[in-house]
């Protein structure tokens, strides 16, 4: 008992260096809470692919009651803004180019009698192809107007079509994006710290010193781990809070299994932190590595593109990116309100990462020693 309790007093004398560390410059304490809260606020607003504010011109040239009753339907939105109307076909290319509008409507002059003679009636609608995305969603937007008028004029199909999205109703982006960021955003932070522990004290010449120490390599390893997990399930709370408080976007699932996930997660990117950490020779080094890791990760992880997208190399690839999992087990706990069984084998990827890492991170502390 007595010998556990010494061991367990060596691990806290280094956690508590370790966190007196990272809190005893005020830099450093605006560091661990700003960016996270900035990224997530920022992430919100920014990183939404909801259609909120169309710009478009219309060139009218038929004037008759059927297209102004589109047109009518169109402003009614609230999401399509008219900059421009328009009064010749010359002036389409210019609004376009210029980026004053994202769509043109144009109308052509028969427009009317073609409606009210029951035959078919073109209406040309023109993108800005330079914003596929949107641009894609806004002419989805036009085709439903269009569907929509043309079921009030009597042309119904046999078929109708009723759609229902499940976990988000709204189809909005945001509810999509938002969960990945708690783990996305604080992966940036966590690897970044953990990266720069050991490679800190190494080129301050403290961490040679450390090693002459009565302290074995796993008490080193857990006492620089701790403070790193302890950071990085910090900034994911801030996160989640803003998501659930401020953009109010509703949990669907446990709160515990939340924080088991994040915590299995976070503590593989220590391991991938402290690796790094032990192989670099400074701190330009363990941030050039940390840099060409992340993009990878970001663009690997499934945050803004599906994995079963990706090519099935990349998608074997994406096995060893904790993020992915990480993103995946978050999302669907928060948002489908998955139980433990549901995301079992997400951990198992997570669970390997960090079993490989840390004992690695281990053994290149015993190295330097030797």
């Amino acid at each position: 008992m007595r010998r556990c309790l010494d061991y367990l007093a060596k691990v806290w004398a280094l956690v508590h260096k370790e966190m007196l560390t990272l809190v005893k410059d005020p830099a450093n304490r605006t560091l661990l809470i700003v960016p996270a809260l900035m990224q997530a606020l920022l992430y919100g607003y920014g990183a939404t692919y909801d259609l909120t504010n169309v710009p478009y011109a219309v060139l009218d040239q038929s004037r008759g009651a059927a297209s102004t009753e589109l047109l009518a339907r169109l402003d009614g939105t609230g999401v399509f803004h008219r900059v421009a109307t328009l009064t010749s076909s010359g002036q389409l290319a210019g609004v376009i180019d210029r980026s004053e509008a994202l769509v043109v409507i144009s109308i052509p002059s028969d427009f009317e009698e073609r409606v009210a003679a029951g035959q078919q009636a073109p209406l040309q609608v023109i993108l800005d192809g330079r914003n596929s995305s949107t641009a894609g969603s806004a002419a989805s937007y036009v085709s439903s107007i269009v569907a929509s008028y043309n079921q009030s004029l009597g042309n119904v199909s046999s078929i109708a079509v009723v759609s229902r999205s499940w976990f988000n109703p709204n189809l909005e982006s945001r509810w999509n994006m938002m969960p990945g960021l708690i783990a996305s955003l604080s992966l940036i932070q966590t690897l970044m710290l953990a990266a720069l522990s050991v490679a800190r004290e190494r080129e301050q010449g403290t961490f040679d010193q450390l090693l002459v120490t009565p302290f074995t390599p796993l008490q080193i390893l857990i006492g620089k781990a701790v403070p790193s997990i302890l950071v990085g399930l910090l900034q994911s709370t801030i996160i989640f809070l803003i998501i659930l408080f401020w953009f109010k976007i509703p949990m669907n699932g446990s709160v515990w299994l939340l924080y088991l996930a994040l915590f299995t997660f976070t503590t593989a990117s220590v391991g991938i932190g402290l690796s790094i950490s032990a192989v670099a020779l400074n701190m330009q080094q363990a941030m050039l590595y940390t840099f060409m890791l992340i993009m990878p990760f970001m663009l690997l992880s499934g945050l803004l593109t599906p994995v079963r997208n990706m090519p099935e190399a990349l998608q074997m690839l994406t096995y060893a990116n904790p993020l992915r999992f990480g993103i995946d087990t978050v999302r669907r706990i928060y948002l489908e309100g998955a139980g433990l069984g549901d995301i079992a084998f997400n951990f198992i990827p997570l669970l390997a990462v960090a079993i490989i890492t840390l004992p690695l991170a281990a053994w290149l502390f015993r190295n330097r020693l030797a």
